[in-house]
């Protein structure tokens, strides 16, 4: 049987840089159109393990393109790969050397790593109007910040901040279209939004997560939003725990934005006393308590169960 091949691919606006770990073939670029991947794909031996970082939309192309002909894909975390970089001694970075080295660490990394699963347009839609909001209410946040101290411009830092917000506002609009499309959406949101200080947009941040991955457990889908605490011990010292933070930044916020409203009500409150009593600072008890949201938020939506506070286990 033949070695699959382990392929990297460094892919740009316009180009994409492919390499071969096992050297089948000479570094070469490609152009980053469908009708270029396409034949360049066809090229490929059945069985080939495709690799790229994510790119925002540019890697989405060859990504799509590469697991419908039925190759295994990997799209990599930069952050991953730059110290994987590093470990190897790597001086320069070149669209040539970053192709290389893809290829080189899937050939090694691939079995604990997780092949690409395409989302369906919606999924994709709902995911990109999720980002751009969250893109949008950050620069208000820092609109604000930045303008505070300015005087004799109080009309148009408000004027700016209301453009921002019925953007923000129209992008809300579409998200609860978008929601709204199926039945199956809705109840599914709705199962979600009966967890208390679960609004709208997290109910919604939510969904785009847990149907567009199929997590297996709980910890699975807090590993994935970055929530999972990353200890630091060696020998006989116990560091300090810190956030992995290794998932989108945007579904962290909102979890934490929904513990910040759940904390006071009847559900949650004794659960975040309690961390606070064993001094743990505000963040900190906060942060346990948005971890505990989305376990709950997991569990209802694999078992499309509502919320039921006699159910819930104290953390």
């Amino acid at each position: 049987m033949q070695t699959p091949l382990n392929i990297g691919a460094d892919v740009g606006k316009d180009q994409v840089m492919v390499a071969c770990a096992q050297g089948s073939f000479a570094t070469h670029p490609a152009p980053n159109r469908r009708a270029a991947l396409l034949s360049w794909l066809r090229t490929l031996p059945a069985g080939c393990r495709i690799a790229m970082e994510a790119t925002g939309d540019y890697h989405r192309t060859l990504a799509d393109l590469a697991h419908g002909m039925g190759f295994v894909v990997y799209v990599l975390n930069p952050k991953d790969t730059r110290y994987y970089a590093k470990g190897l001694g790597r001086r320069a970075k070149t669209d040539r050397v970053d192709a290389e080295l893809i290829a080189r660490y899937i050939a090694h990394e691939h079995p604990g790593l997780h092949p690409y699963v395409p989302s369906s347009p919606q999924q994709r839609l709902l995911d990109q109007t999720l980002r751009r909001r969250a893109h949008l209410v950050s620069m208000r946040v820092a609109l604000l910040a930045t303008t505070q101290e300015l005087r004799g411009l109080e009309a148009e830092r408000q004027a700016a901040v209301e453009h921002l917000s019925l953007l923000i506002a129209a992008l809300e609009a579409r998200l609860k279209q978008l929601l709204e499309a199926s039945q199956e959406q809705q109840q599914a949101i709705w199962r979600l939004r009966s967890i208390p200080g679960v609004g709208p947009i997290v109910g919604a941040a939510l969904i785009a997560a847990l149907q567009r991955l199929p997590f297996t457990t709980a910890d699975a889908f807090v590993a994935y939003t970055g929530l999972d605490p990353r200890p630091c011990d060696s020998g006989k010292k116990i560091g300090r725990r810190r956030l992995s933070k290794r998932g989108p930044a945007y579904l962290r916020c909102l979890l934490f934005n929904a513990a910040m409203a759940g904390c006071s009500t009847k559900t949650w409150r004794s659960t975040y006393q309690r961390h606070r009593q064993r001094g743990l600072s505000t963040t900190q008890a906060l942060v346990v308590l948005a971890r505990k949201i989305a376990r709950v938020a997991w569990s209802l939506h694999h078992h499309q169960a509502t919320f039921d506070p006699a159910k819930t286990i104290a953390a």
